[in-house]
C-alpha cells in the first residue's frame, strides 16, 4: 500500500490520560509518514502532544482536570454526561476560530470529542473515531443503553439534556439524534484488543476495525530496573483518576511487604500522601507515578483497576492480572480478563491483604495462565497496532480524495 501524498489530519481529544495516551503512537506514526497533524487539545496536554511532532491547537476546557478529585464528576449518569455537552458547546467556537483558514483533509477524534464530528460535517471531510475502549455491538442499544437511560429520560433534567443536545446539533446542520451521534460513528478504529470487546462477534466490521494496542517507544517515560534481590515483582496501579484509596494501598503493603522473594512497586497517584501508608518495608517502593509499561515488561503480576490501557498493557506483556475495578468500563474489562483465564476480578470491598496475596500467588504460579497469556500476546501482535491504524487512516484519506470530499461540502450526518 503506497503512502498518499501528505495530508492535513486534525485530531481532537479531551485532556485526560485515558483518552490521549491510546492514540499518541498513531499520531507519531502519521507525522513520521510525512503528514501534517494538528491536535486540538487543552493546554495541560500540549507538551505531550508536541512531543509526537503534531502541532497543538489549544482550546480551553470546562471539564474537571486530570488532577482533580474524581468526585468532581458527580455520581449519577447525568452528572457524568452533562459536563461533556457543556464543554462541547463552549469549545466549538474556539475550535472554529483555531481552524479558520486551516481546515484539514480528515478529522480524527476521541469518542468524547463531540465538536470534532460537528466540524467534520461543517468542513465536508471524513471523520474517523479512535475508540480507547469497547464499542457498540448489534443490539447494544436495546441491551445496555436503553435500560441505563430509561429512568434519567423520564426526569425533567434528562429531558432538558436531550433537548439542549438536539438544539445544538440542529444549529450546526445535523439532524441525527444525539444517541447515534455519540455512539455510532461512520468509521472507527478500536484501540483495544478484540479479546477485550464484549459480544465481539456482533460488532459491525464494516464500521469498526480492531487494531489492538498502539504502543511505541516509551523511553521518554523513564526506565525501571528490577532489584537484584527481587525474585518476583508485583506492580500495583489504579490508573490516574480513581486513586484516592489509602486503605487499599495499606492492604497491598501488608500483602507483599516482607513477603520472601517479592518486590512491590506501588503507584498511589496524586491524591494520597505516602505518610498515610505508615511504615513501608524495604521491599516496597512507593511513587505517585511510574513508567508502567517498562515495569510490566519485568513484572510477574499486576494489580490493576482494569482500565482499557492497563488491561491491554498487561496482555501485551503477558502479565497475570488481579483486577480491582473502580469505575465505568473497568468492571466489564475485569470480567473479560477473568473469562480469558489470565486474571481474577476482586471487587474493592473484597480486596483485603489476604485476598490480594492469594490471588497473585495463584496466578503467578499457574503454568496454564502463563500459556494462555502467551497465546493472547501473539493474537494481539497480529492485530497490527500502530502501523495498521496509520495504514487504515491513510486509506480513509484516499477514499475522501477519490470522492472529492476534501473540498468543503454540505451534508447531514447519519
Amino acid at each position: 500500500m503506497t503512502t498518499p501524498s501528505p495530508a492535513h489530519i486534525a485530531m481532537f481529544s479531551i485532556a485526560a490520560h485515558g483518552h490521549v495516551n491510546p492514540s499518541i503512537e498513531v499520531i507519531r506514526e502519521l507525522v513520521a509518514r510525512g503528514h501534517r497533524v494538528t491536535y486540538a487539545i487543552p493546554p495541560a496536554f500540549a507538551e505531550k502532544v508536541a512531543e509526537t511532532g503534531a502541532e497543538p491547537k489549544l482550546w480551553n476546557s470546562t471539564l474537571p482536570s486530570p488532577d482533580d478529585d474524581p468526585e468532581a464528576w458527580g455520581t449519577t449518569l447525568l452528572d457524568n454526561v452533562e459536563p461533556f455537552l457543556d464543554d462541547a458547546i463552549q469549545a466549538l467556537p474556539q475550535l472554529i476560530e483555531a481552524y479558520e483558514g486551516d481546515e484539514p483533509d480528515l478529522v480524527l477524534h476521541d469518542i468524547t470529542s463531540y465538536p470534532a464530528r460537528v466540524l467534520a460535517h461543517r468542513w465536508g471531510v471524513p471523520a474517523v473515531s479512535l475508540s480507547p475502549n469497547l464499542v457498540a455491538w448489534d443490539g447494544y442499544e436495546e441491551e445496555v443503553a436503553e435500560p441505563m437511560w430509561a429512568e434519567p429520560k423520564k426526569t425533567e433534567r434528562g429531558q432538558a439534556y436531550y433537548a439542549r443536545f438536539h438544539a445544538w446539533l440542529e444549529e450546526n446542520g445535523i439532524t441525527q439524534h444525539p444517541d447515534p451521534f455519540m455512539g455510532r460513528p461512520a468509521r472507527s478504529l478500536v484501540l483495544i484488543p478484540k479479546v477485550l470487546q464484549p459480544n465481539a462477534e456482533r460488532v459491525d466490521e464494516s464500521v469498526y476495525t480492531f487494531v489492538g494496542a498502539c504502543q511505541g517507544d516509551r523511553a521518554a517515560q523513564g526506565e525501571w530496573r528490577r532489584p537484584a534481590d527481587a525474585e518476583r515483582v508485583v506492580l500495583v496501579s489504579l490508573g490516574s483518576a480513581f486513586t484516592r484509596q489509602p486503605g487499599f494501598y495499606r492492604d497491598c503493603v501488608k500483602a507483599f511487604g516482607d513477603l520472601p522473594g517479592w518486590h512491590l512497586v506501588l503507584q498511589i497517584g496524586k491524591h494520597v500522601d505516602p505518610a498515610e501508608l505508615g511504615e513501608v518495608p524495604g521491599n516496597v517502593e512507593v511513587h505517585d507515578w511510574v513508567p508502567q509499561l517498562a515495569i510490566l515488561k519485568q513484572a510477574d503480576a499486576f494489580i490493576t483497576h482494569a482500565g482499557a490501557g492497563g488491561s491491554q498493557e498487561g496482555l501485551a506483556t503477558a502479565t497475570p492480572m488481579v483486577c480491582v475495578p473502580q469505575a465505568v468500563d473497568q468492571f466489564g474489562n475485569a470480567d473479560m480478563l477473568q473469562a480469558l483465564g489470565v486474571a481474577r476480578h476482586v471487587p474493592m470491598e473484597e480486596a483485603t491483604a489476604e485476598t490480594l496475596r492469594e490471588a497473585v500467588l495463584a496466578l503467578a504460579g499457574d503454568p496454564e495462565v502463563a500459556r494462555r497469556l502467551k497465546e493472547l500476546q501473539a493474537e494481539m501482535a497480529a492485530e497490527g497496532g500502530t502501523k495498521r491504524a496509520a495504514d487504515l487512516i491513510e486509506a480513509e484519506i484516499r477514499k475522501g480524495r477519490d470522492r472529492g470530499v476534501a473540498e468543503p461540502r454540505k451534508g447531514v450526518i447519519g
